[in-house]
């Protein structure tokens, strides 16, 4: 269940990290549309973000059944503003939806977990949501064995993606339902073996 093994969530200031679960789909779906619409439209057009919500964007739900997809949760009454993930599978990128998904798994001693679907609400940007997500993916990854960490980053996520140690490898241009093409960027980061076992520690109690 990769690094939720331990109470499932933890707390940081007043949001709360822990495993999806199937029935957060409907929330995550209106999410994702909310991230998408609220935070890409200065690096993509109306065309393509209508596009890539059909074809590319959207809940993928075997990372929800494999234990490797979060949320962060945020209020008294809990809310959900923001999603991510990492995945042991092929699939770079997309949703159920996505027709270009290959979902054999990986080894970890060959190949790069894949850092998946990341979206935090327009309202709750610039508080270390998606940080506190993508190291919870990184550590998750590490403790199932993996020293590379693969993802098909959109424009927006870029300056994150690259500020946390990720370089870009190639420019993609994922073809969309409607014509348009969707502008992707695959980025790596690699840590070593030693820093791999300092970031697993200990493994917490479940």
């Amino acid at each position: 269940m990769g690094l939720v093994h331990f109470r499932r969530c933890y707390r940081v200031m007043s949001l709360t990290l822990r495993q999806a679960v199937p029935a957060d789909i409907p929330v995550l779906g209106s999410l994702i549309d909310a991230s998408v619409r609220g935070l890409q439209a200065a690096d993509y057009t109306p065309a393509q973000i209508d596009g890539a919500l059909q074809t590319v964007y959207g809940v993928d739900s075997q990372l929800i059944a494999d234990g490797t997809y979060y949320v962060v949760e945020a209020g008294a009454e809990p809310v959900i503003v923001g999603c991510g993930g990492w995945s042991k599978r092929k699939t770079l990128f997309g949703g159920d939806r996505w027709t270009g998904r290959e979902d054999w798994l990986l080894n970890p001693a060959q190949d790069a977990a894949k850092i998946r679907a990341f979206f935090v609400h327009p309202n709750w940007v610039r508080r270390g949501i998606g940080s506190m997500i993508l190291e919870a993916c990184e550590n998750a990854a590490g403790v199932a064995g993996f020293t590379r960490f693969e993802m098909g980053a959109t424009l927006t996520g870029v300056p994150l993606y690259r500020a946390k140690g990720y370089v870009a490898l190639e420019n993609l241009d994922v073809p969309l339902k409607n014509g348009e093409l969707l502008a992707v960027i695959r980025m790596e980061k690699r840590i070593s073996p030693e820093k791999r076992a300092h970031a697993c520690g200990p493994q917490p109690q479940h």
